[in-house]
């Protein structure tokens, strides 16, 4: 009787099948835990292309867009273009724009001027602007938003009293927005200067 457990003692042949599958457990559980950090990686790097690629949309497209003609008021005495007024609106699928940190600046071939925003103006409308300064007003006063984000279906009048332009001279308006990318609107001032004007 001893003699045969001390044969089954030194017999290892029935460990190999164990030593495989233990060896084999190991692989499968370190080949999930790859494909987990690797799987993870990838989700990762897809969201973060993805944000990238709308943040990248976003500040290439503008937020605001023109509703509307470009008026120029001009001062017949002196043949001179001195004010601007235009109406905006938001682009299509645009976030709400904050009209109080939008920035407003007037170019030519000899000046580029960041126009200040008046804000007494705004909140009296029997207040006049002085030049390179600009303001706005709601179309609808009565639901004029508090908070002066500009949102969908609403209009926005830009006023802007620019220096003074003599005829045949180009200029461009820019409105930057807190968010999106620049406005520009490109005029030139009419060889014929009237008290109202469509500029083209």
């Amino acid at each position: 009787m001893m003699a045969k457990r001390s044969s089954l003692r030194k017999d290892e042949r029935a460990f190999t099948g164990l030593e495989a599958a233990i060896v084999l457990t190991a692989f499968v559980v370190v080949a999930a835990v790859f494909s987990y950090v690797v799987l993870n990686a990838g989700f990762f790097t897809t969201q973060t292309a993805k944000s990238t690629v709308h943040t990248g949309v976003t500040q290439a497209t503008s937020s605001v867009e023109l509703a509307g003609d470009v008026i120029g008021y001009g001062n017949t005495a002196e043949s001179k273009l001195d004010n601007v007024t235009f109406y905006l609106r938001l682009t299509a699928g645009k976030n709400p724009v904050n009209i109080n940190k939008t920035i407003v600046t007037f170019t030519t071939s000899e000046k580029h001027i960041v126009l200040t925003k008046n804000y007494t103006a705004h909140d009296n409308s029997l207040t006049s602007i002085s030049e390179n300064e600009w303001t706005f007003s709601w179309i609808d006063p009565l639901e004029s938003p508090a908070d002066n984000l500009l949102e969908k279906c609403e209009k926005v009048c830009i006023k802007a009293d620019i220096p003074d332009l003599d005829p045949n001279t180009d200029f461009t308006i820019e409105v930057k927005p807190p968010e999106g990318s620049t406005l520009g609107i490109d005029r030139s001032v009419p060889p014929a200067i009237y008290e109202v004007m469509n500029l083209k």
